[in-house]
């Protein structure tokens, strides 16, 4: 006999994992979130293979329209990540110095 609802229980880590995500987040220095970004994308490509894996062994149509939009959002999530690191990245490029103008003629008399 169960104390606790597994759902109850579900909701509790739920809750405890968008608690320390958020300090996690938070406290990291700028310097950090490139690294930070590319490792969010590694973790949410994780979750696409676990919504697939999600969404094939249901057995209703609501567990299967439920993994296919888990699958959808974490794939959104991965490429709009990397689209944010790669602009992140693109910032800490050195920009070229445009040339001075040439005279033409030579002296001006």
């Amino acid at each position: 006999m169960e104390f606790v609802s597994p759902i109850v229980t579900n909701l509790i880590i739920f809750v405890l994992a968008i608690y320390v995500g958020y300090h996690v987040v938070w406290t990291v220095t700028p310097a950090l979130h490139t690294p930070l970004m590319a490792v969010t994308n590694a973790i949410s490509a994780i979750v696409i293979v676990g919504a697939m894996l999600a969404a094939a062994l249901t057995e209703t149509p609501l567990g299967k329209t439920i993994g296919v939009l888990a699958v959808a959002l974490a794939a959104v999530n991965v490429f709009g990540g990397f689209l944010v690191t790669r602009r992140m990245l693109e910032m800490f490029k050195k920009k070229e110095r445009k040339a001075a103008p040439k005279t033409e003629g030579g002296n001006a008399s």
